[in-house]
């Protein structure tokens, strides 16, 4: 019997401001996870594909993503995530300061599962964190080696 995985947050989050801003809220919603804070996206991805502490290697995580990085576009990173097949259940929740519909429509049909437009109502925020954090608190994460 295995013991339950610890679930990782991972926030991809240029703005210093912003992500101090992020993580109090998460905290005041009572969540404890680690956080892992990226300035950019290649340095995300090479944590979320390739470190044996990241997610694809090591368990499951839960993902914040901006959509305005300095080095790529938060969609590319969204599109790499869903198409691995190590972190395609892995939940993300993009931030950003896009509210144009169409690129919340592109970022839902890439996988997205929650899409918030900063500046964030902090309510609506906790609330859809908790619910993620309430959701993979209960679901079972298949052991890396229990394949085939």
């Amino acid at each position: 019997m295995s013991e339950q995985r610890h679930v990782t947050i991972v926030m991809i989050e240029d703005d210093e401001g912003h992500a101090r801003l992020i993580e109090r809220n998460i905290r005041r919603a009572g969540i404890s996870n680690e956080i892992r804070h990226f300035m950019d996206g290649a340095s995300a991805l090479h944590y979320l594909e390739n470190d044996d502490a990241g997610p694809a290697l090591n368990g499951p995580a839960l993902v914040l993503l901006d959509l305005n990085l300095p080095d790529m576009s938060g969609t590319d990173i969204l599109a790499r995530v869903k198409s691995d097949d190590r972190l395609k259940r892995t939940p993300v929740v993009v931030l950003t300061t896009t509210d144009d519909k169409v690129e919340i429509q592109r970022c839902y049909d890439l996988g997205a599962n929650v899409y918030i437009t900063k500046p964030v109502n902090y309510e609506s925020f906790a609330d859809a964190i908790r619910q993620l954090g309430l959701f993979l608190s209960v679901i079972q994460v298949p052991d890396v080696e229990a394949k085939g």
